[in-house]
């Protein structure tokens, strides 16, 4: 998966474990290793803002994409620009 988690990056700069930033953000420990790992196909908004909270950081700090070079995975300016304009509320 191109979006790679880099929750261990700021646990190390942080000096704090798995299980009390569990605590601290209110989920549980095998949850957020599921989030740690990669395996998670979404994260809530309010969990990513209270991991942000908790190590006061910024969700960039948290989540990055790696492109894999295919052309599948990569979105050209042009798609992401029409994307755009489609979310919005209806007759927007």
């Amino acid at each position: 998966m191109p979006i790679v988690v880099d929750i261990d990056v700021m646990l190390a700069w942080r000096k704090m474990s798995v299980g009390e930033l569990a605590d601290r953000v209110g989920i549980t420990p095998a949850n957020l290793a599921v989030l740690k790992n990669g395996r998670a196909k979404a994260v809530r908004f309010s969990t990513l803002a209270a991991l942000c909270e908790v190590l006061t950081c910024q969700p960039g700090d948290l989540l990055r994409w790696e492109g894999t070079g295919d052309a599948e995975d990569e979105v050209d300016a042009e798609s992401a620009v029409c994307a755009d304009e489609a979310v919005g509320a209806p007759g927007e």
